[in-house]
């Protein structure tokens, strides 16, 4: 169960109660004006009441020291004795992350950290810095705003990550979760006989959105993290949500087969994805050159790839 004590902020505690619905885990009721010690002594009573096994106190964020916010996180410790005191740390805020992070373990002996904003431009290198002046482990990390963004850390990956190497192996992780062992293999038959088309095409777009921001995949990719133009927070997943739009207003024979797509048709497609006619000859130029592009990968053939990549 998730117990809302962040009385503070406006919102919050709507925005708890919207996150358990999503993932169809209860959330004690509390309201703005309560004090935080209080419901989190009710919410501890009546868990154990109901049998839950897990109870999870959500307390109000601080970006500096406050030392009344603190001394209430002291209460809190004290009235309900936590297993597990976890330190929510944004990568972004660099050397101020570190200062929190050593305040907060000395005064309520923190089990641990989860880090937070690893898909914006920090490469992690605060994670070496908090586990150095707490001593307590990095234990996970979120790349992004969604649900599935919030992974187990991996001190090999963040290693690698910090060196500009990527983190292939989370990214592999990633995609395995989300792709379809026989959807994979019929879209492998569409590529080898150059039947891919724009319906092929949204669906790996989704299946892409899956894994998270395209920012944070970018990261994990050698090589592409460097290339601002690439990464740059937002803008790749706004290219896609664009393209995407351009898919959806198509019709299905448009989307089947795209010699249908006249000027006419262009200008329709256009106005219903609230894009421009040149966006949408950009789109239907990069799928022509991709798909020349298979089709001499396949007249090449497994042996011709292997020499043209050697």
């Amino acid at each position: 169960m998730l117990v809302p004590v962040d009385v503070y902020r406006p919102a919050a505690i709507d925005q708890l109660q919207s996150l358990g619905k999503q993932i169809d885990i209860p959330v004690f009721p509390a309201q703005t004006g309560q004090d935080p010690v209080a419901i989190s002594k009710a919410a501890f009573t009546y868990a154990k009441e109901h049998g839950f096994d897990v109870l999870i106190i959500d307390t109000a964020g601080r970006l500096h020291i406050d030392d009344k916010l603190m001394a209430e996180l002291e209460r809190i410790k004290s009235a309900v004795h936590p297993r597990e005191i976890l330190l929510v740390a944004d990568s972004m805020t660099g050397q101020e992350a570190v200062t929190i992070a050593k305040s907060f373990h000395d005064l309520l002996d923190i089990s641990g950290v989860v880090l937070t904003k690893l898909d914006g431009d920090a490469r992690g290198g605060a994670a070496l810095s908090i586990k150095a002046v707490t001593g307590k482990p990095i234990k996970f990390v979120g790349e992004g705003e969604k649900l599935n963004a919030l992974d187990v850390f991996y001190p090999d990956r963040m290693a690698s990550r910090i060196l500009g190497m990527g983190d292939v192996l989370t990214l592999i992780e990633r995609a395995q979760e989300v792709v379809d062992e026989k959807n994979a293999a019929e879209l492998a038959r569409k590529l080898r006989k150059n039947e891919f088309n724009f319906e092929d095409f949204r669906g790996q777009l989704r299946q892409l959105k899956k894994m998270g921001s395209m920012g944070g995949l970018m990261k994990m990719i050698p090589g592409l993290g460097k290339i601002k133009e690439l990464a740059a927070d937002g803008q790749a997943d706004h290219e896609l949500v664009k393209v995407e739009a351009i898919i959806n207003s198509m019709t299905a024979k448009e989307r089947q087969n795209y010699r249908l797509i006249n000027g006419g048709r262009r200008k329709r497609i256009a106005r219903g994805s609230g894009t421009t006619v040149q966006d949408v000859n950009r789109l239907l130029k990069n799928y022509l050159e991709m798909k020349k592009m298979m089709k001499k990968f396949n007249k090449m053939g497994p042996k011709g790839l292997k020499r043209l990549l050697q």
